[in-house]
């Protein structure tokens, strides 16, 4: 067999059209400053860190564990996550039917995307939108569109078509910070429902609110017609390393997604479910708390904000701003490279949550202590006023750590 001229290798185009995620690109620039022994204010991470202990892993079944668990998730810790739903927002899941558990909510979204949409259909996302929703759209051939983040419910149904057949909302929104009001989830629901749209909900911050309350979907659409809720222990338990997610929505859609999940996954780590199942109470005892800190934290962070003049989209829940960089000459993307670069604090361009919101940022304020999120928002502000950056500079810096800028790693089709 000659090999001297073999011919090239076919690489997917419908993942070479997509990019690496943002957020992980400007963390991945993060790492390689850090490894050069700076400091970095790191305001980019998607997380809180929370103080939990490990409980015994000797209490478990140790021969369940080794293997496989059913593909839906363990009974037990189903079970325990219905009643959570129930004590926490008086939403009704049957444990047996209407809930799987997966490795994480990341493929709970794709495959629930996968198992009701075909080829060719739209799905309307409200921007400010994590930034997976839309990739995972073009992954499965559906086509992306967008809502501003501007719009109210009341007006969502002006961007429906014809082929539009799911709606995708934050709740609460990652990274705003807002929350939808039952009045607005029942608007949107009825919109929706009555043209045969899905709403899928992404519930992953449901915990982080002191002094509103969180209505769930579900609360909504109790007998799960027409939603798909997914939530996970990422969050609101602050064990995102763990990968456990689950999707809630009707026996039809759970069934359907089981098969893919049979298929690509077959059932979430069991240590890890039986480990969860066995102290679920114990863990949500010390967690809780903890997201109401994050707020409390939120709050006082907030004041400091109106203090130095940083405007933001409004909001109350979550651990992110989504501040406003209008009076900047340069993109969002060049704003958070030179802030890392010049002054060591790392953002996400607002580029990353929909063309309605490229004059903003997002700052996550889980991971650091409130003197360093001082000191790096007035930095934030001190750009903002300065207007403008040096593009050679942010180019040599990228260079220097290796790095192509993020629109030159991926071609879109």
């Amino acid at each position: 067999m000659n090999l001297m001229h073999k011919p090239p290798m076919q690489i997917s185009k419908r993942v070479s059209n997509i990019p690496q995620a943002l957020s992980i690109y400007i963390n991945e620039l993060v790492y390689s400053q850090k490894r050069k022994g700076l400091d970095i204010i790191t305001l980019s991470l998607g997380e809180a860190f929370f103080d939990i202990p490990l409980f015994d892993f000797n209490r478990l079944d140790v021969e369940k564990c080794y293997h496989y668990s059913e593909s839906n998730g363990v009974p037990e810790l189903r079970k325990k996550i219905a009643e959570f739903y129930k004590k926490q927002y008086d939403a009704e899941i049957d444990y047996r039917n209407e809930i799987l558990i997966t490795a994480g909510s990341k493929p709970a979204i794709y495959m629930a995307m996968q198992a009701v949409l075909n080829s060719g259909d739209e799905v309307l996302i409200h921007e400010p939108a994590w930034l997976s929703y839309q990739e995972h759209a073009r992954l499965l051939d559906v086509v992306p569109k967008f809502i501003p983040f501007d719009c109210v419910p009341d007006d969502f149904h002006k961007y429906f078509t014809h082929n539009t057949r799911m709606v995708i909302i934050n709740n609460p929104n990652n990274p705003a910070g807002w929350i939808y009001s039952r009045e607005q989830l029942v608007t949107i629901y009825e919109q929706c429902r009555s043209r045969g749209i899905y709403v899928l909900v992404d519930e992953a911050y449901s915990d982080f609110l002191l002094d509103e309350t969180f209505h769930s979907m579900i609360n909504v659409a109790t007998d799960k017609d027409g939603i798909i809720v997914v939530n996970s222990l990422s969050k609101n338990m602050g064990m995102s390393g763990w990968r456990v997610g689950y999707i809630v929505s009707s026996p039809e859609v759970i069934g359907n997604v089981q098969k893919l999940n049979q298929h690509l996954i077959t059932c979430a780590p069991t240590i890890l479910q039986h480990y969860l199942a066995r102290y679920f109470d114990e863990i949500i005892e010390i967690t809780l708390p903890q997201a109401k800190e994050v707020i409390r934290k939120r709050q006082r962070i907030s004041k400091y904000m109106d203090q130095i003049g940083l405007n933001r989209l409004p909001g109350s829940s979550t651990f992110y701003f989504f501040i406003q960089i209008d009076s900047f000459k340069g993109s969002s993307m060049d704003f958070c490279l030179h802030l890392l670069f010049k002054y060591g604090v790392a953002a996400v361009p607002g580029s990353a949550y929909g063309s309605s919101t490229e004059r903003f940022i997002r700052v996550s304020f889980g991971t650091e202590s409130e003197e360093r999120i001082h000191y790096a928002l007035a930095l934030i502000k001190d750009l903002i006023t300065e207007g403008s950056c040096d593009t050679d500079y942010i180019n040599a810096n990228l260079k220097g750590n290796g790095f192509k800028r993020f629109e030159e790693t991926y071609a879109r089709a």
